[in-house]
């Protein structure tokens, strides 16, 4: 019988055999990926005893369509009620109103956790020299940084309230925006016009955005990789930042970070610190609690991937850093993600690509993305046999060379399948 995920009083999801699962099929490429996951998916949890009673909710043009509405509130209630759902890639509108489809989900549930494990199957092309190699999860942080969305438009009323606040209460910060003031807007001018320029009247136009990182979303974060690092039997979690430039947002982040490692772990200084190490005799011990500068971890990842296993870092960072991960093992086609709050229960686990319209309804592309989204989303309802079998059938059949146009294009003499006939060929590998 179909029954809602529900928590238990420690906090732990219940599980029913056929939990009701919400789904958002997505927009694009959705129509085809969507499909070819559910088989995989409903196959695998078959094969264990298990079903999954799906819901279609609506969100994205699809929803646009039907309700005139980019985001229906039944949709987000939805998720919040049934804790744990699936969702494919979703257009964004443009113009005004909602930023991003995905980013609003995120911070009205509070999934302040995206995870992004990066690891390499075998057979599939990649255009560094040791793909398996790479083998990490990423924790983005997912509700602070700039992605919160506190932005105020160059010009507008809002932005000159901002920099009329700077100058009567902090003029030494407004004189580091090189133009955010008349004199200075109208002095570069003057230059322009010495070296034979045409001179411009221009009004101050600067566009602000605010980057707040808080002591407790960071704890919450680095909280969870650490456990995660000793759920999962990992040897490190490192704090990637640029504290070094932005010493009070990402510097503080660091500093939090080694204090959660500290009070809560009771991780000890490693050679005198910073980095530290949690002891024998606790959960976790030999687990490295490390940092790192995040244009050297950029590099790194390229030169010596194998130094790291968890990362913590905060939203823009993680952004960059799971697309480049992603490049070395196959591409953003085969990367999965989940949105998480580990307190709350919820998560929502999504294709990390976009909509690619131009390929919709041509059964051409790779669902790995969302079918690996999929098997994080089995990970999290502790179905673990079940996501085990779908990786083990997934690279089995990568490994036999029936792959999707975007690895076939790499592969010398290999001729591609459908969309559907690759999630087709990993059910018969079961």
């Amino acid at each position: 019988m179909a029954e809602k995920i529900t928590r238990a009083a420690n906090g732990t999801l219940v599980v029913p055999d056929e939990p009701i699962i919400p789904y958002l099929e997505g927009d694009g490429t959705g129509v085809d990926i969507w499909p070819a996951t559910q088989l995989v998916l409903d196959a695998a949890a078959a094969k264990f005893g298990k079903k999954i009673a799906w819901k279609e909710v609506l969100a994205g043009e699809k929803a646009f369509d039907a309700t005139g509405n980019w985001l229906p509130d039944e949709t987000v209630e939805a998720f919040r009620d049934y804790l744990i759902g699936i969702k494919g890639p979703l257009t964004t509108p443009v113009g005004g109103g909602i930023r991003s489809l995905n980013v609003a989900l995120r911070q009205l549930l509070d999934l302040y956790v995206c995870l992004r494990p990066v690891r390499y199957f075998q057979g599939v092309p990649s255009p560094v020299k040791r793909p398996e190699d790479v083998d990490m999860v990423i924790f983005r942080e997912n509700t602070e940084d700039i992605y919160a969305g506190i932005e105020y438009v160059a010009g507008s009323d809002e932005s000159a309230k901002f920099l009329a606040f700077l100058a009567e209460s902090f003029p030494e910060q407004l004189a580091k925006i090189r133009f955010g003031t008349k004199e200075q807007t109208d002095g570069w001018q003057d230059e322009m016009a010495a070296i034979g320029a045409p001179r411009r009247d221009l009004p101050v136009e600067v566009g602000i955005g605010i980057k707040p990182v808080t002591r407790s979303g960071t704890e919450r974060l680095v909280f969870a990789a650490i456990q995660y690092a000793i759920d999962h039997g990992r040897s490190s979690v490192t704090l990637v930042h640029k504290g070094n430039i932005m010493k009070f947002t990402e510097g503080a982040f660091r500093d939090w970070g080694y204090g959660v490692a500290k009070g809560h772990f009771g991780a000890v200084d490693l050679d005198g610190g910073p980095w530290q190490v949690i002891p024998e005799g606790r959960p976790g011990a030999g687990i490295v609690i490390k940092d790192v500068i995040a244009d050297a971890f950029l590099q790194q990842i390229l030169t010596r991937p194998a130094e790291y296993d968890v990362v913590a870092t905060l939203n823009l960072n993680g952004d960059y850093i799971s697309d480049a991960l992603a490049a070395e093992v196959g591409g953003i086609g085969i990367a999965p993600g989940a949105n998480v709050n580990y307190i709350t229960g919820h998560g929502i686990f999504e294709a990390t690509h976009g909509t690619a319209p131009k390929y919709a309804g041509q059964d051409k592309v790779n669902p790995g993305s969302l079918l690996l989204s999929g098997v994080l989303m089995f990970e999290h309802l502790g179905w673990n046999d079940a996501a085990k079998a779908i990786v083990d059938a997934m690279e089995a059949t990568i490994s036999a060379q029936i792959v999707t146009y975007d690895f076939a294009r790499m592969l010398d003499g290999v001729e591609p399948v459908k969309c559907s006939e690759f999630a087709q060929a990993i059910v018969d590998r079961l």
